[in-house]
C-alpha cells in the first residue's frame, strides 16, 4: 500500500438546501480520519441551487469557520457536493475496430473508445460534472477488462452527467471566495453511493436515492459501475408543503407534523384516531386525523419514486438489481419508507449505513454525503500513489499500435 510523506488536511462541502455541512478529514497513509464538522443554516439555496450569492456565501464562511475550529486545522483542498435541478445527463455510445497487434485490443484501442464516447458535443451554457464510463464490450459480449483480448469490434457507453456553468461557477465561486482550492465537483448521489455500498453490490446491482429537504439524488450500479446519475428537484420540503396546504397550518407546524406523524405508507387503520398539532391542548391546539396526515405524506414518497424510477427508464430493471435499493439523505429517516420503496422499484429497499467507522453521530444518514465526499478524496489520492508510468515495453507496444494504424 502507497504511503504519504505527510498528512493533508481535506475538506467536504455540501451547500444543501435546509444547511450547509463542512466534513474535515485527514488523509495520512492509507487513511482517513474525520477531524471536524461545521454546520450552519442554509441561506439563498432553493431546491439545491444557490439564488443568493452573498446569503449562501455567508452561511457556508460559517460552516467552513466552525469545521475548523473543531478540527484545529486548516483545510489544505475541498471536494464540493452538486446538485440541484440544473443537473441533467445524457448517453452517448461509441465503437471502434481493434487495431492491436494480433487482433488483440490495445490501451490505444481502449482510450480512443472512450475518447470517442465522451466527445458529443454539449448544449450551450452546460458543463460536464462526470462522465460516468459503463463496462465494455467486444464483438457485442460483456468484457470489462478487454485489453489483450482478441476481438474485431470494441464498443463503450458514457452517461455524460452535465449543469449550468453558471449554477456550478457560482458554488465554486463562493468556496474560493475563502482561498481554498476545489479539488473536484461530485455529485451528491455518487458521493453517497460510493460510502454506502459495498463493490459486491454495485457489481450485482443497486440503486442508491438520496432525499434531501430540497432534492433528491438517485445513483444507479450495474456490473461494478454507476450506469446513470441526476437529480430529481424534490424533496422534504415538499411534504411539508402538501401538509401545510392540505391542513391549512403554517410550514412549521406542518415540518413538526411530518416529522411526527408522518408515513412513506400508510399504517393508520381507525378513521377516527386524531393526533394533536402542538400538544398542549391549549388555545388554537387542533386535532388532526392520523390517517389524513399519511395519506398526504406517503403520496408524495410515492409520486417522488415514481419519478426516479420514470428517470432512470429502461436502463432500470429488477432482475439486474440483485443488491436493492439503498435509501439515504436527510429526509429518509421517515417510517415506511423501505416499504414504499420497496413496491415501486419491485426489490428489497434498505436504510444506508456507512461503510466505514464514524463516529455515531456521522451515522446519520444526513452525512451520506459529506461522507462519501471525503472517501473520494482518499480514494483519489491512494490512486495518484499507486499510478506509474507505463514502462519500457508499453512504451513500445502502444507505438507499434499506432504505426499499425497508419
Amino acid at each position: 500500500m502507497p504511503a504519504f510523506s505527510k498528512s493533508r488536511i481535506v475538506g467536504a462541502v455540501e451547500i444543501g438546501t435546509s444547511k450547509v455541512t463542512v466534513l474535515v478529514g485527514e488523509v495520512s497513509g492509507s487513511r482517513l480520519e474525520v477531524i471536524g464538522l461545521g454546520e450552519f443554516p442554509s441561506r439563498g439555496v432553493v431546491k439545491g441551487v444557490v439564488v443568493d450569492a452573498p446569503a449562501a456565501g455567508e452561511a457556508t464562511h460559517r460552516a467552513l469557520v466552525a469545521a475548523e475550529q473543531s478540527a484545529k486545522a486548516r483545510i489544505e483542498q475541498i471536494y464540493l457536493a452538486q446538485s440541484g435541478a440544473h443537473i441533467d445527463g445524457f448517453y452517448h455510445e461509441a465503437s471502434v475496430n481493434v487495431g492491436g497487434l494480433e487482433g488483440r485490443v490495445s490501451q490505444l484501442d481502449i482510450d480512443t473508445a472512450y475518447g470517442l464516447a465522451k466527445s458529443k458535443a454539449l448544449p450551450q451554457g452546460r458543463c460536464i460534472v462526470h462522465f460516468l464510463r459503463r463496462p465494455f464490450y467486444l464483438d457485442g459480449q460483456l468484457n470489462p477488462s478487454p485489453e489483450e483480448i482478441r476481438g474485431d469490434r470494441l464498443s463503450v457507453g458514457v452517461w455524460h452527467v452535465h449543469g449550468d456553468q453558471n449554477r456550478i461557477a457560482d458554488g465554486v465561486h463562493i468556496i474560493r471566495n475563502f482561498n481554498l482550492p476545489v479539488t473536484e465537483l461530485v455529485l451528491s448521489g455518487l458521493a453517497g453511493g460510493n460510502i454506502l455500498t459495498t463493490a459486491e453490490e454495485r457489481q450485482h446491482g443497486v440503486l442508491v436515492i438520496d432525499i434531501g429537504a430540497g432534492t433528491t439524488d438517485y445513483a444507479y450500479y450495474r456490473h461494478g459501475r454507476p450506469y446513470v446519475a441526476g437529480v430529481v428537484p424534490v424533496g422534504g420540503n415538499h411534504l411539508t408543503n402538501d401538509l401545510s396546504l392540505g391542513l391549512r397550518i403554517t410550514e412549521g407546524q406542518a415540518e413538526k407534523m411530518k416529522t411526527l406523524h408522518g408515513r412513506a405508507t400508510i399504517a393508520a387503520k381507525d378513521r377516527s384516531e386524531t393526533v394533536w398539532l402542538n400538544g398542549d391542548m391549549g388555545i388554537g391546539d387542533r386535532r388532526f386525523p392520523r390517517m389524513t396526515i399519511e395519506q398526504i405524506t406517503a403520496a408524495r414518497v410515492r409520486e417522488l419514486l415514481e419519478v426516479v424510477r420514470k428517470k432512470l427508464g429502461n436502463i432500470y430493471t429488477p432482475g439486474d438489481t440483485l443488491a436493492g435499493v439503498v435509501l439515504t439523505g436527510g429526509s429518509s429517516v421517515l417510517p415506511g419508507l423501505d416499504d414504499a420503496a420497496a413496491r415501486v422499484f419491485e426489490v428489497p429497499a434498505r436504510a444506508g449505513a456507512p461503510r466505514v467507522e464514524v463516529a455515531d453521530k456521522l451515522r446519520h444518514p444526513a452525512y451520506s454525503t459529506v461522507l462519501g465526499l471525503l472517501h473520494q478524496g482518499l480514494t483519489q489520492q491512494l490512486e495518484t500513489a499507486a499510478a506509474k508510468p507505463a514502462g519500457f515495453f508499453g512504451k513500445v507496444r502502444q507505438a507499434m499500435d499506432s504505426l499499425a494504424r497508419l
